[in-house]
């Protein structure tokens, strides 16, 4: 079925959550390499709220709307496109634009719904997967038989990274703000869940591992973290920095221990890597994750699902902080 003209979508102004509001739009056309997909299902990610607020500005060439990932049915291809074609299941990282009817996704970018995934299910897997995989496993080099401490434990991020640690043979310790936070994380494969309100984590961990520390750290707070996250670290450890939730900049701080613990600081962010960089993680996951999905293990915990119109609602509640998973907006 050919797709129409138009669709609506969701534009906003930097601002509040109540700048977002449904318009009527052209639909896009797929560009060479690119797929049209008719979006099913979206999900709601931390870089969309920032964007929102105007602090997160899209990179040179990306969609100005808001939406990472979407799930739904190809309906359209661009030139040179193999992988896929109309009719396809497809879930995809999305250079922005998926709070919408239709997105367009490099085809790279784009991997089929796991066996047994609805599209909701399915649509919570790009963002916080591609994430993960790129900086715990690719960047971090976490390999079986380490250990991991994963901050922001109940986030999507957090879910997916203890489910993919203990998945494929590490150890993961997590944190998370209040004890339902922490008992949920436990419920996902954590084998330690340390309340930062309550408890001091660099503490905890070094009781938990005895005064070894772990391998690798997976942080998204930021600059107060810094310091306690290395003390954390072991012998040749590697703190991976995803996002600077309580700021980037540190003062009178000695570098030192990175030295003398040959330790590795490192990060990245996934919007400015290009369609051929998200798509050789998209290939790892393809390879390493998508079996085990499909074999029903390390799924997407969902919060709440929201219309696409109440998409306010579903920013309000990622930014109250209370969720524990995935928050996602359906669409048709």
């Amino acid at each position: 079925m050919p797709s129409p003209a138009s669709m609506q979508f969701i534009a906003h102004t930097p601002g509040g959550a109540e700048t977002m509001v449904m318009q009527q739009g052209p639909v896009p056309s797929p560009a060479a390499g690119e797929v049209l997909i008719r979006v099913a299902a979206a999900g709601v990610n931390g870089p969309d709220v920032a964007q929102r607020a105007g602090s997160y500005p899209p990179p040179p060439g990306a969609s100005p709307h808001l939406g990472l990932e979407a799930a739904g049915e190809v309906v359209a291809v661009g030139e040179a496109v193999t992988l896929f074609r109309p009719g396809d299941k497809v879930c995809a990282l999305c250079n922005g634009g998926a709070y919408a009817e239709y997105v367009t996704a490099p085809a790279t970018q784009t991997l089929p719904w796991p066996n047994g995934y609805d599209a909701l299910h399915a649509a919570a897997l790009p963002e916080t997967y591609f994430t993960v995989w790129a900086n715990l496993f690719m960047l971090g080099r976490l390999v079986r038989g380490e250990t991991a401490l994963i901050h922001g434990g109940s986030s999507g991020i957090g879910v997916t990274a203890i489910q993919l640690a203990r998945e494929f043979g590490a150890t993961a310790y997590a944190t998370a703000g209040s004890d339902a936070k922490t008992a949920a994380c436990l419920r996902f494969g954590a084998a330690a869940a340390i309340n930062y309100r309550t408890q001091d984590f660099q503490a905890e961990v070094k009781q938990l591992t005895d005064s070894r520390g772990v391998d690798v750290v997976l942080d998204m707070v930021g600059a107060p973290y810094f310091p306690r996250n290395l003390r954390c670290l072991a012998l040749d450890g590697r703190l991976v920095q995803i996002a600077f939730l309580q700021g980037s900049k540190l003062e009178n701080f000695d570098l030192m221990p990175i030295m003398t613990r040959r330790l590795t600081v490192t990060g990245s962010t996934m919007r400015p890597r290009t369609a051929a960089q998200k798509g050789a993680i998209a290939d790892q996951l393809r390879e390493y994750v998508w079996p085990v999905l499909s074999a029903g293990r390390c799924a997407p915990a969902i919060h709440e699902a929201f219309p696409l119109a109440e998409a306010t609602a579903a920013h309000r509640l990622m930014e109250s902080g209370v969720h524990i998973g995935k928050i996602m907006l359906v669409v048709t």
